[in-house]
């Protein structure tokens, strides 16, 4: 499990840089100073520019478009901080030669480089590992000076809303690149190896901007950025149109009489309630339908495959006494001993006050933030069946457990790249040796020399292979043979699974 991180300030870099590696496109940015290894802060997106060359120049044709465009939407009255970063490298750029190079793995120009180079005799070039947000936070304009470029600010200059505790805390984890990508973007950047497809990137470049009003194009996009490496394979499996609704779950559920103009606190609630439950049945809870909240009601009762009793909390942060008030309905309207048998989840923004979470460990209640709910819908529908509902139980410990549910995304996404790995390695070898199927054993051998994202034995790698091959499954066929000497061939990629 990771251990959560504390963010007290930010580093402040041209907003075009900002949007680079937000997308993955890039994993470079040049502070003005050296950054420690390790050292984790928020990306303030800036309107000002790291150098004073003019931005014609500072930016490669393919990406100056984007540039200029987010240069222009940096100067509105607010700011959107989305995204920040753990610094993974940082080295000191002296030389002029392979800047060329450099300039091809970032978005920068060559001019843009070697005057960066020339005015300062050196400068620091930082690799940048990016999460995302739970939430972004609106932050109101600040004017920096320019030298204030590439130098870290403190979050207090940046006029973060007054619900924002500092120093930040961050314990749910949103990798823009996940770790295979990320290493090998890395990699890429320390030994200076060129980009394998500059023209795919101008494809990109020229197609991004439709993106947002297209999706035929935008699911084009997304499948370049994964041949680039700018993305993973399982972060491109869209929702299906029709599943929408999902990504409104954080919204609702942050969502108040302030936020809302013209509807109430108690419509807002109802709406949030509402599409707890639609996430709950999506997720195969079986819903009590003689508990559908409102005044004085129990806001939701789970009977299958156990029962789980819940309180849904809209609005800026979950109330004082909310465990209590749990604790109290769900007595009265299910009686002690079903009570006390049933797991206890109470679903709301924030953070839970201490009365919340004293009152969450003595009576055994779980608290999660709408994010973790909207996550584990969003992996039921890109994996249908990925979800196993009893082993998730296992995760509902008490008190705050968004890491909890994260831990456990991250262990079915596992599995997931695993039976990913093992049919892409089965297409390989098959292509390779030019047959149409292949024993166990043989393709064991085959999986154990590929780089395996785990060690198997034998009979575990038999067993994946079975389940693959079954019909719920369809991605691997399979010849049974006598004595366990089966024989498999490939039938579809597991990476291209289909959505609802």
């Amino acid at each position: 499990m990771l251990e959560p991180v504390l963010l007290d300030r930010a580093l402040y870099l041209p907003a075009p840089d900002v949007k680079a590696l937000a997308e993955g496109r890039v994993v470079a940015a040049i502070p003005k100073a050296s950054i420690e290894v390790g050292w984790s802060f928020l990306l303030y997106p800036g309107d000002a520019l790291i150098s004073s060359t003019p931005v014609e120049r500072q930016y490669n044709p393919d990406f100056l478009s984007i540039a200029k465009a987010v240069l222009t939407e940096s100067k509105n009255a607010a700011v959107k901080v989305g995204f920040w970063a753990k610094c993974e490298s940082c080295v000191l750029v002296h030389e002029l030669e392979r800047l060329d190079v450099l300039s091809q793995l970032t978005t920068w120009t060559p001019i843009a480089l070697k005057s960066t180079l020339q005015q300062q005799q050196y400068f620091f070039l930082a690799c940048l590992r990016i999460y995302q947000l739970p939430e972004p936070i609106e932050v109101s304009k600040s004017h920096f000076t320019s030298d204030k470029v590439g130098k870290f600010v403190s979050l207090s200059s940046l006029g973060l809303p007054e619900h924002i505790s500092l120093p930040i805390k961050i314990d749910t984890f949103l990798p823009v690149l996940g770790d295979v990508v990320f290493n090998q973007r890395k990699q890429q950047l320390v030994e200076r190896r060129l980009p394998l497809h500059p023209e795919l990137e101008n494809l990109y470049n020229a197609i991004a901007q439709l993106a947002a009003t297209d999706p035929e194009v935008e699911k084009l996009e997304q499948d370049i950025k994964v041949f680039l490496g700018w993305a993973d394979h399982l972060a491109t499996n869209q929702l299906d149109p029709n599943l929408a609704w999902i990504k409104t779950i954080v919204g609702l559920g942050n969502r108040s009489k302030e936020l809302d103009e013209g509807k109430s606190n108690y419509q807002a609630g109802t709406d949030f309630e509402n599409i707890v439950h639609q996430s709950l049945e999506f997720l195969e809870f079986t819903i009590d339908a003689a508990h559908k909240g409102g005044a004085g009601g129990l806001d939701l009762f789970c009977s299958k495959p156990y029962p789980l009793v819940g309180e849904c909390k809209a609005g800026k942060g979950i109330p004082s006494r909310t465990t209590e008030e749990l604790i109290k309905l769900g007595g009265m309207h299910l009686g002690k001993d079903q009570f006390l048998a049933s797991a206890k989840l109470i679903i709301g923004p924030g953070k839970p006050t201490p009365d919340v979470l004293t009152a969450a460990q003595e009576w055994r209640v779980s608290i999660i933030n709408p994010m973790s709910l909207q996550k584990l819908v969003e992996l039921k529908a890109k994996y249908p069946g990925s979800i196993d509902l009893i082993e998730l139980k296992k995760y509902l410990e008490p008190g705050q457990i968004d890491h909890k549910i994260d831990e456990y995304i991250e262990k079915v996404l596992a599995e997931i790249k695993l039976r990913i790995h093992i049919t892409q390695t089965l297409k390989k070898y098959l292509e390779q040796v030019r047959a149409t199927d292949v024993d166990v054993n043989t393709l064991f051998g085959a999986y154990s020399g590929s780089n395996p994202p785990r060690v198997l034995t034998l009979q575990d790698f038999y067993k994946i292979l079975i389940e693959l091959s079954s019909p719920l499954a369809g991605f691997v066929g399979r010849r049974r043979g006598n004595d366990g000497r089966d024989r498999f061939y490939f039938l579809r990629q597991m990476s291209q699974l289909d959505t609802l």
